[in-house]
């Protein structure tokens, strides 16, 4: 079996809907619900102890991308996160931890690419990880969390949408 993600959400290559966008609380000129969308995996290889879960913007004018979001030690049990999951007041499993995003503070922030700029990808990814537990706290950095799922990371799913504005 192949490891694959699915949303319900949105479909691989789409434009996300105005639900997942960023709200008009980050003061960035977008005014979506900033809800993370819903997330499906399956497949895992053998061996999986926990998932991640990130959505990364390779597009964004920064030279190193922005990172709208990072989940890590969500259960092994776990193939599914809800609409919503990831946002002020939502639901993830229990021991599921959100690190810190480049918006500076854990949590789903939604896509907000520059007015007039190119679609930008938005990258969701599962990592299949194969240790219960990172070593990390919500205030680790994005890049940090990454070198952690680069030693520990046994596949890994992506799904993309996009947004212009």
């Amino acid at each position: 079996m192949v490891f694959a993600i699915i949303s319900n959400s949105f479909k691989d290559g789409d434009y996300l809907p105005d639900d997942f966008i960023l709200s008009a609380d980050f003061g960035f000129g977008c005014a979506g619900g900033n809800k993370s969308p819903h997330l499906k995996w399956s497949g895992a290889p053998a061996g999986t102890k926990s998932f991640a879960v990130t959505c990364y913007d390779p597009d964004a004018p920064t030279g190193s991308g922005f990172w709208h979001w990072l989940v890590v030690n969500i259960p092994a049990n776990v193939t599914e996160l809800t609409e919503g999951a990831g946002s002020t007041g939502g639901k993830l499993p229990a021991d599921a931890l959100q690190t810190r995003t480049d918006f500076g503070t854990p949590g789903y922030g939604g896509p907000c690419p520059p007015q007039g700029d190119h679609p930008h990808r938005y990258l969701f990814t599962v990592f299949a990880v194969k240790t219960d537990k990172l070593e990390v706290k919500a205030d680790t950095s994005a890049a940090v969390v990454g070198f952690n799922l680069y030693f520990h990371t046994l596949a890994k799913a992506e799904i993309m949408g996009l947004f212009k504005r």
